[in-house]
């Protein structure tokens, strides 16, 4: 079987099979690398440094948000090209992807290290957690290339059917993290910058790994200084197709300073049970998102080849996919709540705060899948517009005014729900978008 057997020919069930389960495994495994962190940290039995790691969430989603955008935009790039057989754009993406990941890894690593102070103070840390924060922000601020670049090469990697490799690259940063936590954190009781050098080395296990991928083994692309171009529009062409998914980690970092600056108001322990509710809810959130990331590449190609039919076929099953695979993750995690939160901490203030919030936050979880899909159904169609407008709508222009609103009137008790209400929003807007903009394409 070759690639454009898998993307053009192959019974849609398989075909989404063999190009989802790879990428729900990644991002499985993303979360497991998000939540080691925490869960170690945890272990020490103290919220304080749960809270600071809490405090540096907005920096490592705005890692995220360019890994995104580079990742996400090359990767819809390359599948077009891959569908007009044009090589040479494949590897002027891959080039483009890397140069630019790591510029703006190492233009991240001066600003966080210059501006510490004034960074943390607005991200919500006080007396307590300032200390802990800064040595975590500290040591992830030179891993920043590292962890932007190893994420977006994930994504393109996926884009020429190996989602398998794309798999392998993750779980080398994830394994490696998982085994250096406990031994920065414990036996070196380095604390929370412990578990920040972690990361770091974990990200450049990572990115070698892939620089291996690029060098010896794609048959496609090429990190090659010749092969970097900004001509052909190519970078606005990657940029205005991973902006949605960019923009939308960029507001998620925003919104998570508000909410935190929000939460310091009622103690430090709401600011450690949402840094872990967080990362818990992640699980559902990402299974959905890696499902939906890893059928568009089979979205662009066909929409590259002008099949709608097939593009049709591949967006309805992943839709039926994303809501099983919602309502079956959150209903476990409902029922074992209280388990779930005691894996990361024994604080029972903690505990009392988590249990409401993941709650709260697991409303939305049945269907939030759809919305992924829909973005990148639109992005996969070259419709970034509404898709950046989604993105928008869920973690800026409603979230935090919602987050302020709730505040106002209900306090504690109305401010976990502010996500899930702009969650239930945005999930029928793009419904709504999406019904309007493929009209046009399936006619």
């Amino acid at each position: 079987m070759n690639d454009n057997e898998l993307m053009k020919s192959m019974p849609i069930p398989q075909s989404v099979a063999k190009m989802a389960i790879p990428s729900i495994i990644s991002s499985l495994v993303t979360v497991v690398y998000n939540m080691a962190d925490t869960f170690f940290v945890g272990q020490t039995g103290d919220p304080l440094p749960v809270a600071a790691v809490s405090l540096t969430n907005p920096i490592f989603i705005l890692f995220m948000a360019f890994a995104n955008m580079f990742g996400m935009g090359g990767s819809a790039a390359a599948s077009i090209a891959m569908g007009e057989n044009n090589k040479t754009r494949m590897k002027q993406v891959s080039s483009f992807i890397t140069y630019a990941s790591l510029g703006v890894g190492i233009l991240f690593a001066a600003l966080l290290v210059l501006f510490m102070q004034p960074i943390l103070n607005i991200f919500g840390a006080n007396t307590e957690t300032y200390d802990l924060a800064k040595g975590y922000v500290f040591h992830i601020s030179y891993g920043a290339p590292f962890i932007i670049w190893s994420a977006a090469a994930s994504f393109v990697v996926r884009s020429e059917g190996s989602s398998r490799e794309a798999m392998i690259g993750s779980m080398i940063g994830t394994v490696a993290n998982i085994v250096l936590d406990p031994f920065m954190i414990s036996i070196l009781h380095m604390g929370a910058a412990g578990a920040a050098i972690a990361t770091t080395i974990g990200n450049i296990l990572a990115s070698a790994y892939y620089l291996w991928y690029f060098m010896k083994k794609s048959p496609n692309f090429s990190i090659l200084p010749k092969y970097f171009s900004l001509e052909n529009r190519l970078a606005s062409m990657i940029c205005s197709c991973g902006f949605p998914t960019a923009i939308f980690s960029v507001l998620m970092s925003l919104s998570t300073i508000i909410l935190n600056q929000i939460l310091v108001t009622y103690g430090n322990a709401p600011v450690a049970a949402i840094g872990i509710v967080f990362k818990a809810n992640m699980f559902i959130t990402f299974l959905q998102m890696g499902l939906a990331n890893g059928v568009q590449p089979l979205l662009g190609y066909n929409f590259g080849s002008g099949d709608t039919k097939r593009f049709h076929g591949v967006e309805s099953y992943t839709k039926k996919c994303c809501l099983i695979v919602g309502v079956l993750a959150t209903a476990l995690f409902f029922i074992f709540r209280r388990p779930i939160l005691q894996m990361f901490i024994n604080d029972e203030e903690v505990i009392r705060y988590g249990i409401k919030m993941l709650i709260a936050y697991m409303i939305s979880g049945p269907f939030i899948g759809i919305l992924f899909t829909n973005m990148n159904c639109m992005q996969s169609a070259g419709k970034a517009l509404p898709a950046t407008i989604l993105s928008v709508l869920r973690q800026g222009v409603l979230l935090i005014p919602v987050l302020y609103l709730l505040n106002g009137l209900l306090g504690l008790n109305g401010v976990i729900y502010g996500q899930t209400l702009t969650d239930c929003i945005t999930v029928l807007l793009s419904i709504v978008f999406w019904r309007k903009l493929s009209h046009n394409l399936y006619a």
